[in-house]
């Protein structure tokens, strides 16, 4: 027997939540998974997330939402982050500040530690090392959890892969995110820990990593950043990664990237 995870990566804005509105009953027959994770920074119109936004995602039967650098772009989440104990932030910001970057969860007679972890290259160099930050968790957590998953929420893909050879064998599944662009090197490696570099957005899929063209364009053309907003309508791609992991040795036993194409038309009925 295996214990299947969904895990999606960033969900961008309205677009995103429908598609996985959309999907989920295909999904529940399809996949028939067993723990769905979800990468959740962008859900809130592309920056953050809110409480209603949140409790909406919780509903579809998400068990963990996942963050990164824009988990903190809604100022309301300092106002239930500290109550919502599914709802992780990257667990290398100092300790003062609020929320959690790992906790333990049980399915299936299993528990699952999830930790969020945000790399440093070409992000936020006032975070602690999370190579480190994971250590210290992994021996909190490693006589606590059957099965270890982490979040590894970082720009650079050479971080991403040194990360999961560091820590090859106590995490059983390393997925990263925040590049929005899903990469082809899902694997298990040597047997014991099933990795991709960036699962991929869900997201309207001819943007600018979900973002609307000419927002982009006086960045690079002119060097001037003005206001991202999300692109509302067009094609949207759901990217996902699936992962058994068997009951008994813990090891995982199959990764599958996924990936679906709707139609807006296919989506204009969904209300979220």
């Amino acid at each position: 027997m295996a214990m299947r995870f969904l895990i999606v990566g960033d969900v961008i804005g309205n677009p995103g939540r429908r598609a996985i509105k959309k999907l989920l009953p295909h999904l529940k027959e399809e996949i028939q998974f067993d723990f769905f994770i979800l990468n959740g920074e962008n859900l809130a119109g592309g920056f953050g997330i809110t409480k209603k936004i949140y409790q909406e995602v919780k509903s579809w039967g998400v068990d963990v939402i996942t963050g990164g650098n824009h988990t903190w772009d809604k100022k309301e989440i300092f106002q239930f982050i500290e109550e919502a104990k599914d709802l992780l932030r990257p667990a290398n910001y100092p300790p003062s500040v609020p929320g959690r970057g790992w906790n333990i969860f049980e399915k299936k007679g299993l528990r699952v530690g999830v930790i969020n972890l945000m790399g440093l290259a070409f992000m936020n160099p006032y975070l602690e090392n999370p190579f480190l930050t994971f250590d210290r968790i992994y021996e909190e957590i490693k006589e606590m959890a059957d099965i270890v998953v982490v979040d590894f929420h970082a720009e650079a893909t050479a971080e991403k892969n040194a990360f999961a050879l560091y820590a090859l064998g106590r995490a059983q599944i390393i997925f990263g995110t925040h590049t929005h662009i899903p990469t082809a090197d899902e694997r298990i490696i040597e047997g014991k820990t099933a990795y991709i570099t960036d699962v991929g957005m869900t997201g309207v899929l001819n943007s600018v990593i979900g973002v609307n063209l000419k927002d982009t364009l006086p960045l690079y053309l002119q060097g001037i950043k003005k206001r991202f907003h999300v692109a509302e309508k067009g094609e949207v791609v759901f990217n996902a990664l699936v992962v058994d992991i068997d009951e008994t040795s813990l090891k995982p036993l199959k990764v599958q990237r996924l990936q679906k194409l709707l139609s807006w038309e296919e989506l204009k009925g969904i209300s979220v």
